[in-house]
């Protein structure tokens, strides 16, 4: 049984198929850039000595993801455990004055997240087992002004895979939450903060293990449950006035 990485180029995505590579799963690595997919397929192979594909996506094709799902499972057979770990954090200046560019990032992170998981959730139920991982953002506990397209995709997206949690339950279908804070990605690149960044290695360690252990939800690192529940316990007269 294989193992999907959909936005298979980030380094949080690499760092999970090592783990996978690591216990010799079959692994399709999905991505925009097809070409940058093939090399980091061909590294795992001659590694791991294990079989990864190399696949082109795009999260926002929406009437071509029924396609894509099925390729995948014939090249690679049934789909075991699949990674949603593509994003777009787009520019929220820019979101404000051009809706299209607000569209890709609702689009990116939900939409097209979505879409892709309905997909897979039906083919897993079908066969009654079956993990679907979808990585989110402390960005989606509260709205606020700096990414609040962002926040709020990601928000919709995590909300979306509580019900999707709740929905396979009885089904055999495990489907997991990982709210990611500061990770040392070109999203944090340049970043002047006091809070410690993570690695991706210690970000895909984490979700492997976490998957293993059937774990419905947590925040990585872990300090940020305690971050964001201080956050989220701010009333709102005092939160619109500050800057976060």
């Amino acid at each position: 049984m294989a193992v999907l990485i959909l936005g298979a180029t980030s380094p949080i995505a690499r760092a999970v198929a090592e783990e996978y590579a690591r216990a010799g799963r079959t692994l399709c690595m999905a991505a925009r850039d097809l070409e940058e997919a093939e090399r980091i397929s061909a590294d795992l192979e001659v590694r791991y000595n294990v079989e990864a594909v190399a696949m082109a996506f795009d999260a926002c094709d929406f009437d071509g993801h029924g396609q894509f799902i099925d390729e995948v499972e014939k090249r690679v057979g049934p789909v075991d455990v699949a990674l949603f770990a593509f994003g777009f954090m787009g520019d929220q200046e820019q979101s404000q004055d051009d809706f299209e560019q607000a569209r890709k990032v609702i689009d990116v992170n939900y939409t097209g997240a979505a879409s892709l998981s309905e997909l897979l959730a039906k083919k897993m139920a079908e066969r009654g087992r079956g993990t679907i991982i979808g990585i989110s953002s402390v960005a989606g506990d509260r709205g606020r002004a700096s990414n609040y397209f962002y926040g709020s995709a990601k928000g919709a997206w995590t909300l979306y895979l509580q019900g999707l949690r709740n929905r396979l339950a009885d089904k055999g279908v495990h489907v997991m939450t990982v709210k990611l804070g500061f990770v040392d990605t070109r999203m944090t690149f340049g970043m002047e903060t006091g809070i410690p960044i993570a690695s991706p290695e210690q970000v895909g360690a984490a979700i492997v293990d976490a998957q293993e252990q059937g774990v419905d939800s947590f925040y990585y690192p872990r300090f940020w449950q305690g971050i964001m529940t201080v956050i989220k316990g701010i009333p709102e007269r005092v939160f619109k006035h500050l800057s976060l």
